[in-house]
């Protein structure tokens, strides 16, 4: 009888040793938190710092790349196709396939003109090769803005396109993402050991969709609805001043291209705009 009560006295005894070490563990963790959340604590804490807001696209601009102002149009291949419009059945150059050639030698420019159509040779797959002046500028720091004197098309170049402007229906013009091609400087000394070189030279590159079916040309070699166009955008300049740009374009459409269409676009910068000449679109001049 004594043993039992002994037995279970020494259990009461290590029941209340183990309860008062877990009251003191749970008051010294309340002590804790309410020291930590004091008022003089969160004053003392250092506050918390923002993130440096990204550059815009205009504020990134690769060095030499002068692109806003007035730029015309260089014809020093393909005249015979550009500077003029060619006959029925000659669509030398272009990787079209037989769908292409039977829509092309059937087309006929007068029920298009008709039915207001007439700018389907100044969309974005052939507004780049039509003879033209060009008049670049930022319509804001994200949003570079092409518009053309001839067909008086207009171009929105996108560095930060949104999810709704890339949903929206297909135009003349379709929708194109721009964005900077950077690298460090070809020439010129190294960067110290360890630096790593800035990347401040550079091009653009361009990506369009939802484009409108439109025309290659004006004897009516065709475009779908299905093409998508990748380009790419270089400024150089020389020694007297003169600045040259080159758009070099790969035009990709399943219905009726056999192979991308590869082509080049030069235009020399002007000093102004005073020889822009808007002029409307048309399928026979």
């Amino acid at each position: 009888m004594k043993r039992d009560m002994k037995q279970l006295l020494g259990g009461a005894g290590a029941l209340s040793g183990a309860t008062t070490s877990a009251l003191w563990r749970a008051g010294w963790l309340l002590c804790l938190c309410a020291w930590l959340w004091s008022p003089g604590i969160r004053a003392a804490a250092p506050p918390a710092t923002s993130a440096a807001p990204k550059p815009t696209a205009e504020a990134q601009t690769p060095l030499g790349f002068d692109l806003p102002g007035y730029w015309v149009s260089i014809v020093t291949q393909n005249w015979r196709f550009r500077m003029v419009v060619p006959t029925r059945g000659d669509y030398a150059e272009i990787p079209i396939n037989l769908k292409a050639k039977q829509f092309a030698d059937a087309w006929n420019p007068a029920p298009d003109e008709a039915a207001g159509k007439q700018c389907e040779a100044y969309g974005a797959a052939a507004i780049m090769r039509v003879p033209e002046r060009l008049h670049v500028s930022w319509q804001d720091a994200s949003t570079l803005q092409v518009q053309t004197d001839s067909g008086m098309q207009t171009r929105l170049l996108h560095f930060a396109p949104t999810a709704a402007d890339a949903s929206a229906a297909a135009s003349w013009q379709g929708y194109s993402v721009a964005h900077w091609e950077l690298h460090a400087a070809p020439f010129g000394p190294p960067p110290p050991a360890g630096a790593k070189p800035k990347p401040q030279y550079g091009g653009m590159q361009v990506m369009t969709t939802h484009m409108l079916p439109g025309l290659l040309r004006k004897n009516g070699v065709p475009y779908s609805g299905k093409a998508q166009m990748s380009e790419y955008w270089e400024v150089n300049g020389e020694p007297d001043g003169d600045q040259w740009l080159t758009v070099t374009t790969e035009l990709q459409d399943p219905v009726y291209l056999q192979t991308p269409f590869y082509f080049t676009s030069i235009f020399q910068k002007e000093p102004d705009g005073s020889k822009w000449d808007p002029t409307p679109c048309s399928l026979t001049q």
